[in-house]
C-alpha cells in the first residue's frame, strides 16, 4: 500500500480555523476600504467613516484579525498535517499584520505632526482665497475657515493628544515641523514637513504661470479660477484636489508675482475643508508642487 502523504491530508478543525483567520483578515481589509469609499461616495458621512469605522471600531477589527491569525498559526504547528493550515494561517497573519502596521504608522505620524490643516509659504503675507473658491467651500459644508492668521483650537480630548498646541498660531506650528533647506543635521531630518518657502524662479511671470497650470492639470486638480493679470498684477491659479480614498477636498491657491529682471516670485497655500489634522497632506502637496515647478522651469 502506498504511503500516505500527510501534507496532503485535510487538517480538520485546524485548517478550518486557519481559513477563518484568513477570512477575518480579508474582512478587516474590506472594512477599512468600505469606510473610506463609503464616505467618498456619500453612503455615510466622513465623520462616521473616519471617526467611527476607522478610528473607533477599526482597531478592534484589526486586532481581532491579528489575534485569530496568531492563534491559528500556533495551532497549525501542533501536529501533522501542518502544511495547509500553516500556509493559510501565515497568509492571514501577513494580511492582518500588514494592515495593523499601517494603522500604527498612521497613528504615529498623526501624533508627530501638529494638528493643523492649513499650510502656506509666507504667513507674513497670507494668501486669501477668491469669492468663487470660498463659495465652493461654503456650498460643500466646509468646516475649516480660511483666515489670515489662524490659531489652533483643540477640543478637550484632542488637547491630551497634542499637548501644548491649543491656542498656538498655525504659522508657528508649521515652522516648528518644517525642514530648513539650509540645514542637514539629524534634528532637522527628524522634522516631517518638507521645506515650505516662497519660490524665486529666474523666468518671466507668464512662463511660470503656464508651467504651474500644466502641473495642476497633470495632477488632476480641478481648476476653480485662473487670472494671469498684467505685469504689475499677481497671477492666480486656484484649484481643488479630491483625495482618492475618503474623497476629502483640499483647496489650493498659487500666486505668481513678477520680480526684478524678469524673475518670478511664487507663493502657495493649501487648506483642507474638513478635519483637524491633515496628516501632513497639505505640507506635502505644497512642498512637492513647488519642487516640481522649480524643476520644470529650470529646463
Amino acid at each position: 500500500m502506498d504511503a500516505i502523504d500527510t501534507d496532503d491530508q485535510n487538517a480538520g478543525w485546524r485548517q478550518t480555523l486557519s481559513l477563518g483567520a484568513l477570512a477575518a483578515s480579508i474582512f478587516a481589509v474590506l472594512w477599512f476600504a468600505s469606510a473610506a469609499l463609503g464616505s467618498k461616495y456619500g453612503l455615510w458621512s466622513w465623520q462616521f467613516g473616519l471617526g467611527k469605522m476607522t478610528m473607533a471600531w477599526g482597531p478592534i477589527v484589526g486586532i481581532g484579525a491579528v489575534g485569530l491569525s496568531a492563534i491559528a498559526l500556533i495551532v497549525s504547528l501542533i501536529k501533522a498535517p501542518r502544511k495547509r493550515p500553516f500556509i493559510l494561517a501565515f497568509a492571514a497573519l501577513l494580511v492582518s499584520g500588514g494592515l495593523m502596521g499601517r494603522l500604527l504608522a498612521m497613528g504615529a505620524q498623526a501624533a508627530a505632526l501638529p494638528p493643523i490643516h492649513d499650510v502656506q509659504t509666507d504667513w507674513s503675507n497670507p494668501i486669501a482665497f477668491s469669492p468663487e473658491l470660498m463659495k465652493l467651500r461654503e456650498d460643500s459644508g466646509a468646516l475649516n475657515p480660511v483666515e489670515p492668521s489662524p490659531v489652533i483650537k483643540l477640543t478637550a480630548g484632542s488637547k491630551e493628544r497634542w499637548p501644548g498646541f491649543d491656542g498656538k498660531l498655525v504659522a508657528d506650528a508649521q515652522e516648528a515641523t518644517e525642514q530648513d533647506p539650509e540645514k542637514s543635521g539629524d534634528d532637522d531630518k527628524e522634522k516631517l514637513y518638507p521645506p515650505i518657502n516662497t519660490l524665486m524662479i529666474a523666468k518671466p511671470k507668464a512662463e511660470v504661470l503656464a508651467a504651474a497650470k500644466a502641473l495642476v492639470e497633470k495632477r488632476g486638480w480641478d481648476i476653480v479660477t485662473e487670472e494671469f493679470g498684467g505685469d504689475d498684477e499677481t497671477g492666480v491659479i486656484e484649484a481643488t484636489e479630491t483625495t482618492g480614498w475618503f474623497g476629502f477636498k483640499d483647496d489650493v491657491a498659487i500666486h505668481v508675482l513678477a520680480g526684478p529682471d524678469g524673475t518670478s516670485i511664487v507663493d502657495m497655500r493649501s487648506v483642507s475643508r474638513v478635519g483637524l489634522s491633515d496628516l501632513g497632506a497639505n505640507a506635502k502637496r505644497v512642498g512637492n508642487f513647488l519642487r516640481d515647478l522649480a524643476r520644470v522651469t529650470a529646463l
